[in-house]
């Protein structure tokens, strides 16, 4: 029983018994590939009816690790959960690996940021004498100007780039489209990788619109911006645990605590509901100390 075979049969299951959506049926089949690739980022070849329930923790301990939040992980835990119990209920897996693993807990946290020298510092880790630190340095400028997922910057295309205008063109969560705003310094940046550096790189057929490639001409993987990140964090001497969304966390409380509007943080950040930017609103306490001190009448 391979992989290939059993995802066919999951999605007609997932179609024909539970009637679910288009777009549910999607991110299951999605949630499973997850475990694909964390297999071969492992080079083990294992297939549905050999997966453990520690192959399960150690996945989720994994995807934490690449910066996944907790909501997220449960959403995938859901995925897989229901896979293992479509197996379970064809008899082509005797047990359920999954049947005993708990989601992870979903309450909102506080998510670490960076303050404004420790991104400086990130930024200033990266060796300019390598042909991919232009590259590196203009990820970082785009994914703390632009506040943006990780999916989001290694699906972004050239076509989608309005540099002249400064505003970008997002793909975000459901494929939904929006325009970002770009600053100077990405823009400055960006434009040194796609003009110097970008150009003599062989691209592979079919890669030439995406703007982030790997000396082989293939678009950067999540893995390898969070591996990227993870380097010049250490560089940096920074011993917070740091993801690519801390980038875009920072993106949203700098924002915040400068007195951006939090709708325009919302449109800014695609979020469909204004709750979900809101937990950015947390300030640290010197701000508002200073914020009492400055405008409170009896301060």
């Amino acid at each position: 029983m391979d992989w290939q075979s059993s995802l066919r049969g999951f999605k007609a299951y997932l179609k024909l018994e539970r009637s679910l959506s288009a777009n549910t049926i999607e991110a299951y089949l999605h949630d499973v590939d997850k475990l694909v690739q964390f297999f071969l980022a492992r080079s083990e070849e294992k297939g549905p009816a050999s997966v453990t329930t520690k192959d399960l923790k150690d996945f989720l301990a994994w995807v934490n690790e690449l910066g996944m939040i907790p909501p997220t992980q449960a959403r995938v835990l859901s995925g897989l959960k229901s896979f293992f119990k479509y197996l379970a209920l064809e008899n082509r897996i005797e047990t359920d690996p999954s049947a005993l693993l708990e989601s992870p807990k979903t309450t909102r946290k506080l998510p670490d940021t960076l303050n404004i020298m420790e991104i400086n510092s990130v930024i200033e880790a990266i060796d300019l004498s390598r042909p991919e630190g232009m590259r590196n340095k203009a990820i970082l400028e785009t994914l703390y100007g632009c506040g943006l997922r990780v999916s989001e910057l290694t699906s972004l295309k050239i076509s989608n780039l309005y540099l002249d205008i400064e505003f970008i063109k997002v793909v975000g969560k459901g494929n939904k489209e929006r325009l970002v705003p770009i600053g100077s310094q990405a823009i400055k940046f960006l434009k040194i990788y796609l003009d110097d550096i970008r150009v003599h790189i062989p691209i592979k057929a079919g890669k030439a619109d995406f703007v982030f490639l790997n000396r082989r001409g293939s678009p950067l993987s999540r893995v390898m911006i969070f591996l990227i990140i993870k380097d010049l964090v250490k560089a940096a001497g920074i011993k917070k645990s740091i993801s690519p969304h801390t980038f875009r966390h920072s993106f949203a409380t700098h924002l915040i605590e400068g007195g951006a509007d939090l709708r325009a943080v919302q449109e800014m950040l695609g979020h469909e509901s204004i709750t979900t930017t809101e937990i950015y609103t947390h300030l640290d306490r010197d701000y508002l100390r200073e914020s009492i001190v400055q405008y409170h009448p009896r301060s």
